[in-house]
């Protein structure tokens, strides 16, 4: 008989099926147009983390080994990114081909928004669940300053038709001015906005200090570290800076996520693989949930696919040890984490995108890389991943560092 949904994501049933993270890496994250990988393309940002990946030393240089599975073993490669125009999947393609990967391994890629990143590491996951694979790659990638997010064209649709449909039309809201509407809705303030801004750029900075993202980031030529990240950022600073997109607002340039280039790449397999090839077994894959919120107010999407994922995962708000929610917006962040009764010193306890930064199309893969280390690094078990979804989505998964006795 089929396994029971609940027995397939019992903490206490280890099966040779799960799906498991032997690797998981990232690029530096730098500023879009004015940080270190701006002159870079995607496809270049995307074949460092695909070797990086792959890698039994993730930080050594060129495509050679000794590597953790053949590249040719690969069975297949998922790829978010968001601002790319069509051409993007053959440039993705080709990224695989210059990174060592050869031709006998296929590659796709899709657009979820701001969770693509995640997405591509589902959808892979999905199908070693499934049984269609044994051995695949999530990843993402986004180069904000070669695809400026101001330069998208806009929908090819009837706007007779649409503008007849105000929640069609939300769906084209500016994602700042989502924001505002958080803001105004929920009776936020600026000031605690602000110093939610500072404590990200001031957790991010500590932890760069203390060489926590080293062992995550795969250098791309002689960038091996972030530079987005404010160490001198203050309450006083960030209170001057003017709203962005709203008179007498609430969102400035200071309490936003930044535009950011990087990739990121997972590399997952079944447990019975894992086992076979003696590899670290990183991280387990408990749960995944995509939901749908209002599009006028889309940063609220983590408040309800978070419950959703942990109700899979039969696990609750208080199981989870380290909560990575992407900081869109210190408005949305803020108030999913109230919303959800979230201990604040669980959430990005080592900075998030308002001071990592957030290249679309690669967050979610990223923020796997980091979370996996800190649930090492401090001996806890229980994950999240989540973040808002332009046009009115919110995605979250739940990974568990397994304990060395639960291993299988």
């Amino acid at each position: 008989t089929p396994m029971s949904f609940s027995a397939r994501y019992s903490p206490s049933a280890p099966s040779p099926r799960d799906v498991v993270i032997v690797s998981a890496v990232r690029t530096p994250l730098c500023r879009a147009r004015k940080g270190a990988l701006a002159k870079l393309p995607p496809s270049t940002l995307l074949s460092a983390a695909l070797k990086g990946c792959l890698k039994v030393n993730p930080h050594a240089g060129g495509s050679d080994g000794p590597f953790l599975v053949d590249p040719s073993e690969v069975q297949d490669i998922a790829v978010g990114n968001v601002l790319s125009p069509a051409s993007g999947a053959a440039a993705m393609r080709m990224a695989q081909l210059a990174a060592g990967i050869p031709n006998n391994v296929p590659l796709h890629t899709l657009n979820r928004q701001c969770s693509s990143g995640l997405q591509a590491v589902a959808a892979i996951a999905n199908a070693i669940q499934v049984g269609d694979i044994d051995i695949g790659i999530g990843c993402g990638v986004e180069s904000m300053s070669t695809h400026p997010m101001n330069k998208m064209p806009m929908p090819d649709v009837d706007w007779d038709v649409m503008n007849e449909h105000t929640e069609a039309m939300d769906c084209l809201t500016p994602m700042g001015v989502t924001s505002e509407n958080v803001a105004n809705d929920y009776g936020l303030k600026r000031v605690e906005l602000d110093a939610f801004a500072v404590e990200s750029h001031r957790r991010a900075a500590q932890a760069q200090a203390m060489g926590k993202f080293k062992d995550e980031i795969v250098p791309v030529g002689d960038v091996d570290k972030d530079d987005g990240i404010r160490a001198g950022s203050t309450l006083e600073k960030l209170s001057k800076l003017p709203p962005v997109f709203a008179e007498n607002g609430f969102t400035t340039a200071g309490n936003s996520s930044q535009l950011t280039d990087g990739a990121a790449a997972v590399l997952l397999m079944t447990r019975a693989e894992a086992m076979k090839r003696r590899l670290p077994i990183r991280a387990v894959w408990k749960s995944y949930s995509v939901v749908g919120v209002p599009p006028r107010v889309m940063g609220i999407g983590p408040a309800y696919a978070i419950p959703d994922a942990l109700k899979k995962a039969n696990l609750s708000v208080s199981d989870i040890d380290v909560y990575e929610i992407n900081e869109a917006f210190a408005s949305q962040a803020t108030w999913c984490m109230d919303k959800l009764g979230l201990d604040r010193s669980k959430v990005n306890p080592n900075g998030g995108a308002i001071a990592l930064g957030h290249p679309l199309g690669c967050t979610g893969a990223r923020q796997i890389a980091t979370l996996i280390r800190e649930l090492e690094r401090t001996g806890k078990r229980y994950g999240v991943v989540s973040m808002c979804i332009g046009t009115g989505m919110g995605a979250a998964a739940i990974i568990e560092v397994e304990p060395t006795t639960a291993r299988f």
